[in-house]
């Protein structure tokens, strides 16, 4: 039976009113079938997972890059995908919006939108600007049924103020976000603190600093868990383990660790 983008958009939404649950992000349309594969209800996508397919460092890829990579993605699977948006290549709240429609578009069933300004003495928008950000992104998507989920980048850019954070998403769920997003934060006190703040809305977990199982998470009321550039990093490990042996012993014995061709064969069939 044929999956629309309603239907997973719908089911996205869906899967936030309760429980939690994994969001891996894959980056590319194989890794995406092999998450299907996997039983996995949905997926998200990986700036830097992505960037670094094709050779660029996280956050040097331009909008229609990452748009033509979602509608890949989004048409690969059954389930919905979730766009890692990054800011949404633009600063004015005008041009955002623009560029959401666009990402809408392709067919993701949530997307984020990113508070961070990539400048280090500056890291973050003013937080009126966040705002007005958030609400362009909101009136953008309309009535498609996207998911927007709002990120307070802070801890990321070593701005470890929970008041901080915990202000700012409370803003962008007041603005219009469906679920908020603040990667970086460690501490099961911080996690449970921004989660009683933003309630009744779902949170998102980056789960790499805290260390949480999947129960562990959910004990604290998170509601989904997204792991960003960790799959990427380890499919790189394991290809740069190799051909650094390769290039520096002549010898191939990680090329051992690999995984199996014939059933990756299977998946793809």
């Amino acid at each position: 039976m044929h999956v629309t983008t309603a239907d997973k958009r719908a089911t996205f939404r869906k899967m936030h009113e309760s429980g939690c649950f994994i969001l891996p992000n894959p980056v590319d349309v194989g890794g995406a079938k092999a998450l299907q594969h996997l039983g996995f209800k949905a997926i998200a996508s990986s700036s830097a997972g992505f960037a670094w397919t094709i050779g660029k460092a996280d956050n040097h890829v331009s909008v229609e890059d990452v748009c033509q990579h979602l509608a890949a993605l989004s048409s690969a699977v059954d389930i919905p995908v979730n766009a890692d948006f990054e800011g949404g290549f633009a600063v004015e709240p005008d041009r955002v919006a623009d560029n959401v429609e666009r990402c809408v578009r392709t067919g993701v069933a949530g997307l984020s939108i990113e508070d961070s300004t990539g400048d280090k003495d500056k890291p973050l928008y003013d937080r009126a600007l966040a705002v007005e950000r958030i609400k362009a992104s909101r009136k953008a998507i309309g009535d498609s049924g996207t998911l927007l989920v709002g990120r307070c980048e802070a801890y990321l850019w070593g701005v470890t103020d929970l008041k901080l954070v915990i202000d700012r998403l409370t803003a962008y769920a007041d603005a219009g976000a469906d679920c908020l997003y603040a990667p970086g934060l460690k501490s099961r006190e911080d996690i449970a603190a921004v989660v009683k703040a933003v309630h009744p809305k779902p949170f998102n977990l980056l789960i790499g600093a805290s260390g949480l199982s999947l129960q562990e998470a959910e004990d604290l009321g998170v509601r989904r868990i997204s792991v960003g550039g960790s799959l990427a990093r380890a499919a790189w490990g394991g290809f740069m383990r190799a051909a650094k042996e390769m290039a520096e012993k002549g010898t191939f014995t990680e090329l051992a660790g690999g995984y199996p061709g014939g059933e990756l064969n299977k998946i793809f069939s």
